[in-house]
């Protein structure tokens, strides 16, 4: 089989056969682009990329790097399929979720800016051993970080958008009877319909004092102003690498609230992301060639 394919890294390897061209995201993409069947998006490179999907008149595979994929889908012409990156973040993501909670549990921004000041004040603060932590979203990266959560000797309860009683998992109906037990609240959520504004004001309420919202999923799951409301208090505290709106436009009082700890969307970047992407970029291309069934493939595109 005759193809050609639209890479974001010259190191991924090619079929026999196969015609590479490679766009990485930051400048211009190649000219003469109107054979391209497959299209491996570059992975974190804002909005032109995908804006290509839509000027590739031979286009019939989109390879997204990504887990979260609604974005994607309006853009994809009639008969395009669409992959996402599931697996791949599993555990960039899970790392960085225990890192926000550490963080946050162990004050670490306290530290840090004594550090700064040159100060040696010592206190006593939270553990995550023994927290009651309600994860929320359990896909394959919630069960990544449930494994660090158990390996902390955390007390995980489960939530997903539909129960599974058979793998002791709780449908997303009854969070509002499981948010006044959880010492810590972990979201790992796409954008959609049904997990906007998931946790509003009367959500918010029902956790009890001190609690740590954490989001490493979709910013749009929390309301922001409701979120602002009760950290601002110091009833609650927030660890998060997702907010909405994103990016945090500059002078947001959320940037300044004590109790909050703030990263800017980078859970899934850590190094250990790229030789998987490469390999599943790889592995893609060859059942393309092949004729066999592609991997993650996104049922609703």
């Amino acid at each position: 089989m005759n193809a050609r394919v639209l890479l974001p890294w010259t190191d991924i390897e090619v079929p026999e056969g196969v015609e590479a061209a490679y766009y990485d995201g930051l400048g211009s993409p190649p000219p003469d682009l109107d054979g391209v069947e497959f299209y491996v998006l570059p992975y974190d490179r804002g909005p032109e990329p995908p804006k290509l999907i839509g000027r590739l008149p031979a286009l019939r595979v989109v390879q997204s790097l990504s887990a979260g994929v609604e974005n994607l889908v309006p853009l994809l012409p009639e008969g395009v399929r669409l992959a996402n990156g599931r697996g791949l973040h599993d555990l960039s993501v899970a790392e960085h979720a225990l890192a926000l909670i550490h963080a946050a549990q162990r004050d670490l921004p306290r530290w840090f800016a004594q550090q700064a000041r040159g100060e040696w004040v010592r206190e006593h603060t939270r553990s995550l051993a023994g927290s009651r932590v309600l994860l929320v979203g359990y896909g394959s990266i919630g069960r990544a970080i449930e494994r660090q959560l158990l390996a902390a000797e955390a007390v995980v309860t489960r939530v997903a958008s539909h129960p599974r009683p058979a793998g002791n998992v709780h449908g997303a109906d009854e969070l509002a009877a499981l948010l006044p037990e959880a010492d810590i609240v972990v979201l790992v959520l796409p954008d959609t319909p049904a997990t906007r504004g998931l946790l509003g004001a009367a959500e918010l309420a029902a956790l009890p004092e001190d609690a740590l919202v954490v989001n490493v999923g979709r910013g749009t799951a929390i309301d922001t102003d409701a979120l602002l409301a009760e950290t601002r208090t110091g009833r609650l505290r927030a660890a998060l690498d997702v907010v909405d709106p994103e990016p945090l436009p500059a002078g947001h009082p959320l940037w300044t609230v004590p109790g909050v700890v703030l990263t800017p969307h980078i859970a899934g970047g850590s190094a250990s992301f790229y030789p998987r992407a490469k390999k599943l970029a790889g592995e893609q291309l060859r059942r393309y060639v092949q004729g066999e069934e592609l991997l993650n493939l996104v049922p609703e595109a």
